[in-house]
């Protein structure tokens, strides 16, 4: 499997000629979505989901659906029946070739006076977890974790403990065009030392083989 990091919380997933795409927001690339086969969508804020870039690729081609939670789907069924699946914690499918489990409920808590909306993970072939703005631990193996590693919601103290309950192989960064230049490579020290896994970061649209 091949993946490559896009801008901030957006992956690709390169498999027998099919891509699956994870998270195509706004702070994304434009063509963040374009030529895939099939789109993910964790939650609704607009930073992984942009309605306007998945109905531009939906429109491209016929044949791309989506798998997403409820309050995207809303957004999008309508105007592409039968090409929308909402699903859930515990749900299983099978995405451009791609197996995927469902993972989580909940957004991370950003204050107690928001409230919380729908959030899920999504763990691909049983080998790559991206949980969305969540710490969900999906249980079982996780070969390659896609680690949120800066957002309004969290701390590096969380991250790193993210890091040791998943216990994955590698930890690859997302989540992370907030995160200047100057502190990268703290992040990178802190996360490498602590986590308990080999932890990497991926320039926007580089590529690495799993």
């Amino acid at each position: 499997m091949k993946l490559t990091k896009k801008s901030h919380a957006c992956i690709r997933l390169e498999k027998d000629g099919r891509t699956l795409v994870v998270d195509p927001g706004v702070f994304s690339e434009a063509d963040a979505a374009a030529g895939a086969d099939a789109l993910l969508v964790t939650h609704e804020h607009p930073d992984h989901f942009s309605e306007e870039r998945l109905r531009v690729a939906l429109d491209a081609d016929p044949a791309v659906e989506v798998w997403t939670l409820r309050s995207v789907a809303e957004q999008l069924s309508a105007a592409f029946p039968g090409r929308v699946h909402t699903v859930g914690e515990g749900d299983t499918f099978t995405a451009a070739g791609f197996d995927v489990q469902v993972h989580g409920e909940l957004h991370a808590v950003i204050h107690p006076d928001l409230p919380r909306i729908t959030n899920v993970g999504f763990l691909v072939d049983g080998s790559v977890f991206h949980p969305g703005d969540a710490l969900t631990v999906p249980g079982g193996q996780v070969e390659t974790l896609m680690l949120p590693v800066m957002a309004p919601w969290n701390k590096v103290a969380e991250v790193i403990e993210y890091v040791r309950e998943v216990k994955p192989h590698r930890a690859i960064d997302i989540h992370d065009a907030l995160l200047t230049d100057l502190a990268r490579p703290l992040y990178d020290t802190h996360i490498g030392n602590l986590g308990g896994a080999e932890h990497r970061r991926l320039a926007a649209g580089e590529s690495t083989e799993l």
